[in-house]
């Protein structure tokens, strides 16, 4: 598969629409580490990368995209190295907590914030390598090294 320098590189890119590109940008950078790869105007499109290799891109509302309204049709969950400084960035900058942290048995710890956007993230803290079946869940397919 070719690359484009132009294009995301992840085979996976959530795109959120937001009503300000430039200032989720600095949001997302501000609070979750997210650097500006790609700029297509002032205020049409961004895209973003973490370190890891996660992307995401963000857009402007237009017709047929609009922002979140009640209730939800997606969650993005982003794997952090500490879940609660995560939480306390974000509430500091206008999130609001939507699931308090939680350690979880398959061994997360989680909550789930309401951006300013009102894009919703699960931000995850791998705490211990569990396997499924140790809680109740089931291997189907192992995922690659």
């Amino acid at each position: 598969m070719l690359t484009n320098r132009s294009a995301p590189h992840a085979l996976v890119v959530p795109v959120l629409t937001v009503a300000d590109v430039r200032a989720a940008v600095a949001w997302y950078a501000d609070v979750f580490g997210f650097v500006e790869h790609v700029r297509i105007g002032e205020g049409h499109r961004a895209q973003l990368g973490l370190p890891s290799g996660a992307e995401l891109i963000v857009a402007e509302v237009r017709p047929g995209r609009r922002v979140p309204s009640d209730g939800r049709s997606h969650q993005i969950l982003l794997k952090v190295e500490d879940a609660a400084a995560t939480v306390a960035r974000a509430v500091a900058k206008g999130a609001l907590v939507i699931d308090e942290l939680h350690d979880w048995e398959y061994g997360e710890r989680q909550a789930a914030i309401d951006d300013v956007f009102n894009h919703q993230w699960v931000l995850t803290q791998t705490l211990v390598d569990t396997a499924p079946e140790q809680w109740g869940g089931k291997t189907v397919t192992r995922r690659r090294a």
